[in-house]
């Protein structure tokens, strides 16, 4: 059965109007996509937040048991290993995973801080690991 030249024309979509579609889509697309790539990067900064606060209470119950802060040399490695001189050392104080931040950099961890010997820096350089920088993230933002 042959069909008819009206019929055939109406079967499918023309060149155009598949390009005009695919050009609705790549803008939605454009719009779309930096949006979600940057809530993942909020989702890092969260991660790296709550991180620097729980090494900071890490550091806090290292500092009851030990009675005093680990050393800078000593990092925040003190928490999941006992240094030599640590007496009354009753870690590990946190999962070994929580020393590396969410960019898979190791946290800065420097003593004493700005305050003095009670007082600690704990720093995630960020997404571009560059320090000082507006991505940064520390105790002191808590």
């Amino acid at each position: 059965m042959k069909l008819s030249r009206k019929t055939r024309n109406t079967r499918g979509f023309t060149l155009m109007e598949l390009m005009v579609v695919i050009l609705i889509i790549a803008v939605l697309a454009s719009l779309v996509v930096p949006r979600l790539l940057s809530a993942g990067d909020d989702a890092k900064v969260a991660a790296a937040k709550a991180n620097i606060s729980t090494i900071s209470g890490a550091l806090q119950r290292f500092r009851l048991d030990c009675d005093r802060f680990p050393t800078t040399e000593e990092g925040v490695g003190a928490l999941t290993m006992p240094p030599s001189d640590a007496d009354g050392w009753k870690g590990p104080y946190v999962e070994k995973d929580i020393i590396e931040d969410p960019w898979k950099s190791p946290y800065e961890y420097s003593w004493p801080g700005q305050a003095g010997d009670d007082s600690f820096i704990i720093r995630s350089y960020g997404k571009d690991k560059q320090a000082n920088t507006d991505d940064d993230v520390t105790n002191m933002d808590l």
